[in-house]
Formats: C-alpha cells, sequence, structure tokens
C-alpha cells in the first residue's frame, strides 16, 4: 500500500539534496511526517494547500516505513499515516508534480487502485 505526502518544490529539493527530511514546518511542529493515503490525498491538498503551485506529490510504501509509521485519528475521526522518523529518498517509491488547474490539485487517475 502506498501513502502521500505532499511536498513544494523548496521541501521536495531539500530533500534530494540531503537525502532526508523532517518534513514541512507543520511536521516537524507536530513531531512527525504526516501522511495522507489515496483517498485522503485531495482533500489534505485543499485544506492545506488551497492555490498553492509548484507542489509535489511523493509516493512512500507502508511495509518500507516499517514500525515507525503508525495510524492515528485525525480530521474527521479517520485514520491518517504518521512517521516518526526522518523521511529519506530511500522511502520514496515516486514522485510527480501536482498541478493546480482551475484551482483544483490534479491528482494522476487511478490513485486509489495505484495504491493498494
Amino acid at each position: 500500500m502506498l501513502i502521500f505526502k505532499i511536498f513544494r518544490s523548496d521541501e521536495w529539493a531539500a530533500l534530494r539534496r540531503d537525502g532526508e527530511t523532517t518534513g514541512a514546518p507543520i511536521d516537524v511542529a507536530d513531531g512527525y511526517v504526516h501522511f495522507s493515503t489515496a483517498t485522503q490525498a485531495a482533500e489534505t491538498a485543499a485544506k492545506h494547500f488551497a492555490g498553492a503551485e509548484d507542489l509535489q506529490l511523493i509516493a512512500v510504501d507502508v511495509e518500507a516505513a516499517g514500525d515507525t509509521l503508525q495510524w492515528e485519528v485525525s480530521r474527521g475521526d479517520a485514520l491518517f499515516p504518521h512517521l516518526y522518523r526522518k523521511m529519506t529518498m530511500a522511502d520514496v517509491v515516486w514522485a510527480q508534480p501536482l498541478p493546480l488547474v482551475d484551482g483544483v490539485h490534479q491528482f494522476p487517475a487511478g490513485l486509489d487502485e495505484a495504491s493498494e
């Protein structure tokens, strides 16, 4: 199963440059890296990245994250994946731009099916 992280272009560049990251400012403040499932990702983008351009959608395999990944109740009483260690480039399965078209982020077709 894949989970997803949305990064701004500078955050993605820093991960690629450094090979690891503690995440975005909200991740650092909360003490873990926030992820979303395929079904949660669009709502996460709309809520936390409304109108933002130059975003990257990063896919991470749940199994590779191991026991440092915890599923915790968050928005709407849904379980969200939280990574309790630095995210590394080795965690990244794939990354691609998350374009903004008419104010809506365009996720890859079939994201739900591809993430299971």
